[in-house]
């Protein structure tokens, strides 16, 4: 694989994962194709050597692994953490809004959303909706509307003149309500999506709907972008740029050790759920494959985890902003992130064996540092750590413009990084005593 092959691909899933759900509907599919078994968290596993494995959660949450040895205790597993979920508006139960001559969407803020970003752009919905079907059971299935059917506009400067001086402020209950249409259509929002999933899945006929978890996403499609193609400019790239290099990290390693991908849903709001970071879906997966509790400890001190999420890149036009010694640039490599107050979870000895692999492939690495008088966002790698103990290393690719509708990051940088995570795999060598 080549970086263009990469990107290529890269673009392709940035553009068919508007939800979590769809991400890790996405992820599951390349999985199969690679020959990976799925497990049923419900069901007896049989694992064994040589395999490779994977299981959901949620449908949003997604772990997969390979099994070239059995001997988890002694041989412990590389590990590579990133999670589903990004900032967006997510639609509220009883969506439906209509006044003033229009259909509008009542939505809910999700996670830290650079709110004004959202205007003025075209939108489409996605994600799950469960429901009972006509022959009384019930369901659950994904749905993409694909076209631009939703948009919020902007106030006309006119009626708004102070906007570019006097800061822009947006009031997420009564100004970010989507427009679908102008009141003299007929809108009835349960059948739209009846028909939307009878539309995807020919073998389903929905009798009503009971519930849904949708959001809207802007439908431009991710692109290669700058004067010499040096960024990538999408939607989502917080956090499935992430997403992208672990999975294909993971299906092009042959690496002797154990292997394991993790993508967790719910980052952005703290990881407090049964799929997210902060609950038990890692650790129950690590117990199923060692219940030994003596050769379960003994396996979690002999793994690392490298959590990988996006870090912020020098904006040139806000310097100020950043530690000016550690002030990561875009197609810089990735940036190593630390933080004594354990907002990150990289300590010493895990940023060296990073470092150590990055010299030996002769790849950059870079250092995040936030400003002193600034507050420090985190991950899951402080969560995961935490949780089951196991070493941990943040990083992330450097990124402008994070958790708003459109970011970007580097055409080199990714790349880089997959082919860093490919060496980590083999790692047999962390620390020695």
């Amino acid at each position: 694989m080549n970086q263009a092959s990469f990107n290529h691909s890269l673009l392709s899933f940035l553009d068919d994962s508007p939800t979590p759900f769809h991400a890790v509907s996405t992820m599951k599919c390349e999985l199969l194709a690679a020959g990976y078994e799925e497990l049923v968290e419900q069901q007896e596993w049989v694992i064994s050597e040589g395999g490779k494995y994977f299981v959901t959660r949620n449908d949003s949450s997604v772990i997969a692994f390979t099994t070239p040895t059995l001997d988890f205790a002694h041989q412990g597993f590389r590990m590579i953490g990133a999670h589903t979920d990004s900032p967006c508006l997510k639609l509220k139960p009883n969506a439906h809004v209509e006044r003033f001559g229009y259909h509008q969407l009542g939505v809910e803020v999700y996670g830290g959303v650079l709110l004004h970003t959202w205007l003025d752009r075209d939108l489409s919905i996605a994600g799950r909706v469960t429901f009972k079907a006509e022959d009384g059971s019930l369901k659950s299935r994904l749905v993409d509307f694909k076209d631009p059917i939703a948009l919020v506009p902007n106030l006309a400067i006119h009626l708004s003149r102070g906007v570019n001086t006097d800061g822009f402020k947006v009031n997420p209950q009564e100004e970010i309500l989507p427009i679908l249409c102008g009141a003299e259509h007929t809108l009835d929002l349960e059948k739209l999506l009846i028909e939307q999933i009878q539309s995807e899945y020919d073998d389903i006929s929905v009798s009503s709907i009971l519930s849904f978890e949708l959001s809207l996403y802007d439908v431009q499609k991710a692109a290669i972008t700058g004067l010499h193609g040096d960024y990538i400019s999408a939607a989502r790239l917080d956090n499935l740029l992430s997403c992208y290099v672990g999975i294909q990290a993971l299906l092009n390693t042959d690496a002797s050790r154990p292997t394991l991908l993790i993508c967790t849903d719910h980052e952005e709001v703290g990881s407090q759920s049964s799929c997210g970071a902060n609950g038990p879906f890692l650790e129950d997966v690590l117990r199923r494959l060692s219940p030994v509790p003596e050769q379960y400890t003994q396996a979690i001190q002999q793994s690392m985890l490298i959590s990988a999420d996006n870090a912020h890149a020098l904006h040139p036009n806000y310097a100020t902003k950043h530690d000016q010694l550690h002030a990561p640039l875009i197609n810089q490599g990735a940036v190593i992130k630390v933080n004594n107050n354990q907002r990150y979870a990289t300590n010493s000895e895990t940023a060296a064996v990073y470092k150590d692999i990055a010299n030996e492939l002769g790849l950059p690495a870079q250092t995040f540092v936030v400003r002193s008088d600034m507050g420090c966002g985190s991950t899951i790698g402080p969560i995961t750590s935490g949780e089951i103990g196991v070493a941990t290393l943040d990083i992330g690719l450097p990124t402008f413009a994070m958790h708003s509708i459109r970011e970007l990051a580097g055409s080199v940088d990714a790349f880089n990084l997959y082919k860093i995570l490919v060496a980590f795999a083999k790692r047999d060598q962390l620390i020695s005593a």
